[in-house]
């Protein structure tokens, strides 16, 4: 049986740029009241006002406390009820291993795991008398090595490991816990990370395409696709669903 997004109040995090934001337009475009979160307070603005009047912007950081809790009750007030949260925000930290630093690390675990089981915990309230979802964003880095990476792909291994326990523990009380594992996909935070412009940001992608059985990199828009099969398919719980077209099965074409 499959949830209409019509019927949805979705808060959506990260979504002044790359996968959030374009989960956040497809969502709005598809009849969902929904709620950006994003840090800079022009961008999420930005983002809502593109993706019409079904969308409303929070700017608000997911690693406070006080934050956290003004993005329930805007997502509450804002579509009446809450039926899912996506995790969409996430930070990037690179570096050979002995050059890591304990405040580095601190804080990508904070911004990219923490944040978002606390965040998780605060809306479950209101989850469990929607039979409402929940989705995590996993990442090809936990399932193919990128030397430097190691930061980033614990916390993204953290979370696909949480989507299962979550899952587990959630079920019985209605609420389903997925978490989606995107491929080579252009956005800022990769674009952050390499302190690229966006011209050598493109180019680095495109030439990742033969690592891809299909050939090329994905879009945001495929990724926010995945997103919204799992809001509405409602016996999907538990699961990491890839969407990396093939990249990180490991071939190389010629």
């Amino acid at each position: 049986m499959s949830r209409s997004l019509e019927e949805m109040s979705v808060l959506v995090t990260g979504a002044g740029s790359g996968i959030g934001a374009a989960v956040a337009h497809r969502l709005a475009g598809h009849g969902a009241a929904v709620t950006l979160a994003g840090r800079r307070a022009d961008r999420v603005r930005a983002v809502a006002g593109q993706a019409g009047p079904r969308a409303h912007a929070v700017p608000a950081d997911i690693t406070d406390a006080a934050d956290r809790a003004t993005l329930v009750q805007e997502a509450v007030a804002h579509g009446g009820r809450l039926d899912a949260v996506v995790h969409a925000a996430g930070n990037m930290y690179r570096g050979a291993l002995e050059e890591l630093t304990e405040e580095g690390l601190t804080e990508v675990f904070a911004s990219n795991t923490v944040a978002p089981m606390l965040l998780t915990g605060l809306a479950l309230p209101h989850l469990r008398e929607t039979g409402g979802s929940v989705v995590f964003f996993g990442s090809v880095h936990t399932q193919r090595a990128f030397p430097g990476a190691s930061p980033y792909a614990a916390t993204k291994g953290a979370l696909e490991t949480l989507t299962g326990v979550l899952a587990a523990e959630l079920g019985p009380q209605g609420v389903r816990v997925s978490c989606i594992r995107p491929g080579g996909v252009l956005t800022e935070i990769n674009q952050r990370a390499g302190l690229m412009d966006d011209a050598t940001a493109a180019e680095r992608m495109t030439s990742l395409g033969p690592a891809h059985a299909l050939g090329r990199p994905g879009t945001v828009d495929e990724v926010a696709e995945a997103v919204e099969y799992v809001l509405g398919a409602e016996w999907y719980t538990g699961s990491v669903l890839t969407i990396d077209g093939g990249l990180g099965l490991g071939v190389t074409q010629a």
